[in-house]
């Protein structure tokens, strides 16, 4: 179980937001905020931006050429798409991107977003597999998709956000379907009340998400706008976000949390700034200056240790080090330090940093009171891709660490098991129901009936416990667990917790190897901070294997005798990861 860290909370406040419970109130929601801005980007090297105002005119615009694309007649017939219109979208984040996507939704049809690092012979093969019509592209990908309809089972058509100047009559430019209403002499507020004024039964299948995995492994999420739209309003009630906020948008954009935070980010009128690559984030903080960031654990770590290394090259880390206790101590007095002490870190972030939202996996608690004494607060939420994604998330106001915090406002959560904590908290499988839970997998029967309980509860596969207070902590997941030879059950992302404070090592992984004498050996698989032993030893005869022996030899003398790692193996290259930055497990 991880060490309990105290940090401050803040004061709660009234949270004023659009309640919208499908596409149609969604865009009448973006409307309200007129001419704020709502994008900022860079394309081909010039920045760009668009008003709220400009941006639900191209979902309009662009919705409208797709029903013209797909035969659905003029929208002032009240002829929308359907469940079998489904329309994959793919290429990196762009108001362009977001556009797409909504505009599919508000046509009446099936969004896919796809893993733009997925091989596009797997992504031809998942678009076939729920009979896709279409595919929306970003111009990187004119060579690899603009050709696809040729031989494709399901694929007719494909939309290029920057159509090349060879390509087929199959592939259409974006902005020549954003112009069909206008050529066809269309009047821009009809087509708007039109599309605005069709049916919509929020029930019925909206979008359809691939989880991790191959073709053979990977199942199809579906989800309803009832899904969609509850995740996106529980998110708008429980952060501390509000119009003034500006953030920087910086996970894949087809992953479920990313669009998720992004709606509710501009359901609540914020302007959102797009990184445009992972080598340019730290200047894209410098030159938008966020006041908050929705990020995974990977990057708040990395972002740390960039900290302690850029403090020991410039013999600063023993102050660091005591102004972090300095500020820790300040704060539980309500005393904020943070721009006097760490002037230089919060600038690294643009200097006006104040909140991250962190999810998609384990984060090491310990983070948390260090952010603050930054001036940067952590909070700690929870999903699943099966569930819109967002499940929990720790509340601003009563802030616990190491907890995901409470079930958000559209659904319930629940622990069932018998197996009791050190403290009486019952351990067991999370389990949820509610507006955000999906429909169902499609074409999957089995997925299905193992989904779900008898009393019709969604089984998330991870493990946790729930105080009296009613937040959750997560303590591992079902299908990582190692059992041991005396029947000891040990959950590698808790040890993994622990290897991550180690400087001399980057990554790491838990497994259990099981010995020619067919005993299970904890053995922990890591991949070492080159950069950080080559500081730290520098001109030393000095073996990095040997060092992280060491760490690892205290680390054990910490831990109860179950839990200790009997074995390392090491790596050169860094592990494989998901494009939302996951380690893919079952590789290693």
């Amino acid at each position: 179980m991880s060490k309990q860290h105290t940090v401050r909370s803040h004061k709660k406040r009234e949270h004023i937001y659009n309640n919208v419970e499908n596409i149609s109130q969604f865009c009448q929601s973006l409307e309200s905020w007129g001419d704020r801005t709502i994008y900022v980007w860079k394309e081909k090297g010039e920045t760009k931006s668009l008003t709220y105002t400009e941006f639900t005119a191209m979902v309009y615009r662009f919705a409208d050429g797709l029903l013209r694309t797909c035969g659905s007649h003029d929208p002032a017939l009240s002829v929308s798409l359907n469940e079998n219109i489904r329309i994959g979208i793919i290429g990196e984040t762009s108001p362009y991107w977001v556009a797409s996507y909504l505009a599919v939704l508000l046509a009446g049809g099936v969004a896919i977003p796809m893993d733009k690092e997925l091989d596009p012979a797997v992504t031809g093969e998942f678009l076939a597999s729920v009979d896709a019509v279409g595919l929306i592209h970003s111009g990187s990908f004119n060579t690899t998709f603009q050709n696809l309809p040729a031989g494709h089972p399901s694929v007719k058509f494909t939309v290029s956000f920057d159509k090349a100047e060879d390509a087929p009559e199959t592939c259409l430019a974006f902005g020549d379907v954003l112009a069909m209403g206008d050529a066809a002499g269309a009047d821009f507020d009809a087509i708007r009340q039109a599309l605005l004024d069709l049916p919509i039964d929020n029930t019925r299948l909206a979008e359809m998400l691939f989880t991790s995995g191959t073709t053979g492994s990977s199942k199809c999420v579906m989800l309803c706008q009832k899904n969609i739209y509850a995740a996106v309003t529980s998110a708008d009630a429980t952060v501390d976000f509000t119009e003034d906020d500006v953030i920087v948008s910086v996970l894949p954009i087809h992953h479920t949390y990313e669009l998720c935070c992004m709606m509710a980010a501009i359901n609540l009128g914020m302007k959102v700034c797009i990184n445009d690559s992972l080598r340019h984030v730290l200047n894209s903080f410098k030159e938008y200056k966020p006041t908050g960031l929705v990020l995974v654990p990977l990057f708040v770590n990395t972002m740390y240790k960039k900290i302690l290394s850029e403090a020991k090259r410039s013999g600063k880390d023993k102050a660091l080090v005591g102004g972090l206790k300095l500020a820790g101590v300040l704060n539980k007095m309500g005393i904020d330090v943070s721009e006097k002490l760490f002037g230089d870190v919060r600038a690294a972030f643009g200097g006006n940093l104040k909140k991250i939202i962190c999810g998609g996996a384990a984060m090491d608690p310990s983070l948390i009171p260090t952010f603050e004494s930054f001036g940067i607060s952590l909070y700690e939420g929870y999903g699943i891709t099966e569930c819109s994604p967002l499940v929990a998330v720790t509340p601003y106001f009563r802030r616990k660490c190491g907890s995901i915090g409470p079930s958000v406002p559209c659904c319930e959560v629940r622990i069932t098991g018998s197996v009791l904590t050190d403290d009486g908290h019952i351990t067991g499988e999370i389990q949820v129901k509610g507006d955000n839970v999906m429909l169902g997998y499609y074409n999957n029967p089995d997925a299905n009936a193992a989904a779900f309980t008898d009393d019709g509860w969604f089984r998330t596969g991870d493990v946790g416990y729930m105080d009296k207070d009613g937040y959750i902590t997560i303590t591992g997941r079902m299908k990582s667990v190692i059992v041991l030879d005396n029947g000891k059950n040990v959950f590698p992302e808790e040890i993994e917790e622990y290897l991550e404070k180690i400087e001399l090592i980057t990554e790491s992984v838990v497994v259990g190897r099981e010995e020619e004498d067919g005993s299970t050996k904890l053995t922990a698989v890591i991949f070492p901070n080159q950069a950080c032993f080559e500081e730290k030893f520098a001109g030393q005869d000095t073996d990095i294997y040997k060092e992280i022996q060491k760490e690892i030899t205290n680390l054990n003398k910490k831990l109860p005798s179950f839990k200790q790692i009997h074995k390392l193996e090491f790596r050169k290259t860094e592990f494989e990861k998901t494009s939302s930055k996951k380690i893919k497990r079952f590789l290693v």
